[in-house]
């Protein structure tokens, strides 16, 4: 029994040294990862341009979707991660102004729009202009929008129906979502008989159907920023970003329907 305690006590000692002179063995090709913790709104065309980076580079990219203020949170949290795109400029701003980024590779990514969604088999256009009645058209439902005070898409929805001058009407009658896929899905699904998401969830989903666009001018521009992470690693960080403004992803954006920043 005593020699049985000290050969694991000589084992536990030996994988102790291994660890510590950087021995331990890594998964196969945990290196060439690059970790893209993006806003919700972005899946479809950041996994296609994620796939055509992998064709090009050998490497891959693997991204992690949620609103951009949990993401932005858990960044601030210590989450390890290599690239941040932000559906808004405030939450890259946030991150920023606390260190976390590399400031000389931020970028504008993207453009987007907000429009008004419906169920598919129920669209009929809206004409969205300063006072329309929206509270009448939801009756005793739902809108859903992300979390106004929290999610870019929630932010511009308010910030455009406050311009529009019919948020008061409809402050009660809002389903906030932890994302805009959330909203999106509460009116695919039937659960609110109207939602504001982005212009490209609704272009991915095919359950519902936009009904009305709100104008450019009702909110601030939807601008999506990029920056390589300060505690990145990773030497193909850089790269990927480059990647993402190249001629070979723009295609995979504007056919979701963004808009490419110049």
């Amino acid at each position: 029994m005593h020699r049985r305690r000290h050969w694991m006590k000589r084992v536990v000692a030996i994988m102790a040294w291994i660890g510590a002179a950087g021995l331990v063995p890594q998964p196969a090709g945990a290196a060439d990862r690059i970790a893209v913790f993006a806003a919700a709104s972005l899946k479809n065309a950041l996994d296609a341009a994620n796939a055509a980076w992998a064709r090009e580079s050998g490497k891959e990219a693997v991204a992690s979707y949620a609103a951009s203020s949990a993401l932005a949170r858990q960044i601030e949290s210590g989450a390890p991660a290599d690239i941040f795109i932000s559906a808004d400029l405030d939450w890259m701003d946030y991150i920023a102004g606390k260190g976390l980024i590399r400031k000389d590779t931020r970028a504008d990514l993207l453009g987007n729009r907000i429009v008004l969604v419906t169920a598919s088999d129920k669209a009929k256009q809206v004409d969205i202009k300063p006072g329309f009645d929206l509270s009448g058209l939801l009756g005793d439902g739902r809108l859903a929008m992300g979390e106004v005070k929290s999610v870019p898409a929630g932010k511009y929805g308010r910030a455009a129906l406050e311009k529009l001058g019919v948020w008061a009407s409809v402050e009660p009658k809002i389903a906030g979502a932890q994302s805009v896929r959330a909203a999106l899905a509460l009116v695919s699904r039937g659960e609110a008989p109207y939602g504001i998401v982005y212009q490209t969830d609704a272009a991915a989903d095919k359950g519902v159907a936009i009904v009305g666009m709100f104008p450019a001018d009702s909110h601030p521009p939807i601008i999506y920023p990029v920056a390589v992470l300060a505690a990145s690693k990773n030497p193909d960080a850089v790269a990927y970003l480059k990647f993402l403004k190249s001629a070979i992803a723009t295609p995979f954006f504007t056919a979701q329907g963004f808009t490419i920043m110049k």
